[in-house]
Parts: structure tokens; C-alpha cells; sequence
């Protein structure tokens, strides 16, 4: 199904949970009390029948995340069930990995194939810091046991900040000539959760290429994949890339693809809108409903996400799905 703008939705951003066992500084608020009651969210069955009405509309793409999704008792479930839906092509799940080195065969063997997994640093002691409490040892633990698994790809993703990781830029992009990996570098985003970083943390993607001239573009002018939003590049010889996500200095709102569906049952057509339509509750035939109108309300770009302003959101990032 298309937008107003004739963009193609295929790919639907699904939030399982707001809980995580980390509390990262630029996600979730220190003051951050807000939980959802026994109830609040989504079941099982409604995320199973939201996704069935989202793919008789033509969505073919699922990523599962929240929160931290592995935190959620019947994610193996979930899991099966949304890759076993017709007309879902790829399911993909975006973690914290602290889960993950017990988890991993498992969901591979639920269905999902690709992984996105948050590392924004290498140094434990500022892991911890980032974190608010967590072990880089563990994360690392379920990095390396999902590369025994042989997932299809796996994304390392680094939220560039400035002060903070601009000088780890080197040695987190050379785990791509370490292992089979992607790592991303992505642009702090000014959402309600990043508040206690100033503008000087705000930095632009192109530091990456300027810290590393040796980089190679690989595909000029063209994304990552379908649906993707990484310019991608690598070291010649090494066995995996690094891409480049810039939604503040690059926006790529023309080749968004995407709707996102909250763990209380919202379809959010934009990350950075405040416009949602509710599913919770509803049968199939209402819910095709709201995802339609949820396509036909997309807006053309998310206007105003410039510094240093913050965007039209009023949910933090785990309230909205990563």
C-alpha cells in the first residue's frame, strides 16, 4: 500500500515491551517512572492479529523491538508466530544483547534472522555510564555467541555522540574488519529522552569518513538495502561494512518505508510525529483500518527535527520502540 506521497510501506517497526534492563541516557529519562500496568500492553494474540492486518496491506518486513524485547516472557513465541505470518518475508529483532548469549539459538530457530545490537562504546567503565548500571562483558558475551549462530546480518549500532564516543569512532568501525558485522554510526537524535545532552554532542556522521579516509563507498547515491537508511561503506578486504545514518543532517524521509506499532497498541507513521492511531482491542477488520489511515497520515519529512530543536514526540524512545 502507498502513502500520499507514493511511497511504498512495507516495513512495520514492532515494539513488544517499554521495559529494558538498561536505561540508556539518550532512551530513556533517569525520571523515567512511567510503566505500563499488567494489561497495559499489547497480548500476544493482538500483536499476532495486528501484524496479520498490517500484512494483508503489504507489509513484508517486521522488526521486533522495544525496550529490550528478550526481557518479555513469550518473545520466543511472538517470534514464531510473527515469522510464520503470511506475507511477512523477514523478521529481525533490535536488542541490548545482554540476553542474548542464551537466547540466541533459540530465536534463530524462532525465525528470526537478522539482529540490530546497540554497542555505543568499548569501554566498560563508560558502558556503564551510558547504560545507567550495565556489563560490557555480557554484551559482548551475546555479540560473539550470535555470530556462532550464523544469522543472516548482524548491525552493531553506535548512537555517535559527541564528548562522549567521537574518539572510539576507529576502533568500534574496525570490528568490521574483526568480524562479519555492520557497524552503524547514527546520529544522536534530539527526542525527549536525550534532554541532558547539550549541542555539542549533536555531531554529524561525516566525522566518521573524515576520522577514516580509508573507507570505501560501496553503492553511490543508493541505501543499504531495501527499506534501509545506512550509506554503507568499508575497509578494503574486510568482511564487514560500516554505514552511516544521518536523520539530522540527511534526512531520508523520502525513502521511508516504515510505520511503527507501540507496545500499547499505537501505529505511528512518523518517529518523530505525535500523530498515533490505536489498534488495541479491535478485530482484523478494524484494525486494516487504522493501518490504512496510519499510511494515509505519514507525513511528507519530520519537519522541525533540526538543532536545536527537539521533535513533535511526547514518548521517549522505549515508549515508542528503537
Amino acid at each position: 500500500m502507498k502513502d500520499l506521497y507514493g511511497r511504498e510501506i512495507t516495513y512495520l517497526r514492532l515494539s513488544v515491551t517499554e521495559s529494558c534492563n538498561l536505561r540508556c541516557r539518550y532512551c530513556i529519562p533517569e525520571d523515567c517512572t512511567r510503566k505500563k500496568l499488567h494489561g497495559g500492553l499489547m497480548t500476544e494474540d493482538e500483536i499476532i492479529r495486528s501484524v496479520e492486518a498490517a500484512a494483508s496491506l503489504g507489509i513484508r518486513k517486521v522488526r521486533i523491538t522495544g525496550g529490550e524485547p528478550l526481557v518479555r516472557p513469550d518473545i520466543l513465541s511472538i517470534c514464531r508466530r510473527v515469522s510464520g505470518t503470511e506475507g511477512i518475508k523477514e523478521v529481525s529483532m533490535t536488542t541490548n544483547a545482554l540476553l542474548l548469549a542464551d537466547q540466541a539459538n533459540a530465536l534463530y530457530d524462532a525465525g528470526i534472522r537478522r539482529l540490530n545490537i546497540s554497542l555505543d562504546t568499548l569501554d566498560p567503565e563508560k558502558y556503564t555510564w551510558i547504560t545507567r548500571g550495565g556489563t560490557l562483558r555480557k554484551a559482548i558475551a551475546g555479540i560473539e555467541e550470535s555470530l556462532k549462530v550464523k544469522f543472516e546480518r548482524i548491525k552493531l549500532n553506535t548512537v555517535l555522540i559527541g564528548g562522549f564516543n567521537e574518539n572510539e569512532i576507529p576502533a568500534l568501525a574496525d570490528l568490521t574488519r574483526r568480524w562479519p558485522v555492520d557497524v552503524r554510526f547514527i546520529e544522536l537524535m534530539p527526542m525527549p529522552g536525550s534532554s541532558e545532552f547539550g549541542k555539542e554532542a549533536y555531531i554529524s556522521c561525516a566525522r566518521v569518513t573524515e576520522m577514516l579516509p580509508e573507507l570505501v563507498r560501496d553503492r553511490e547515491g543508493s541505501f543499504s538495502e531495501s527499506g534501509g537508511v545506512a550509506k554503507l561503506y568499508s575497509f578494503p578486504g574486510a568482511p564487514g561494512k560500516v554505514g552511516l545514518i544521518s536523520p539530522v543532517n540527511e534526512p531520508f524521509c523520502e525513502a521511508c518505508c516504515r510505520l511503527r506499532l507501540t507496545a500499547d497498541g499505537k501505529i505511528r507513521p512518523c518517529l518523530y510525529s505525535d500523530l498515533e492511531f490505536p489498534v488495541r482491542g479491535l478485530d482484523r477488520v478494524r484494525m486494516e483500518e487504522q493501518f490504512k489511515a496510519a499510511i494515509h497520515a505519514k507525513p511528507r519529512w519530520h519537519g522541525g527535527l533540526t538543532l536545536p530543536g527537539r521533535c513533535l514526540s511526547d514518548r521517549c524512545m522505549n515508549q515508542i520502540g528503537g
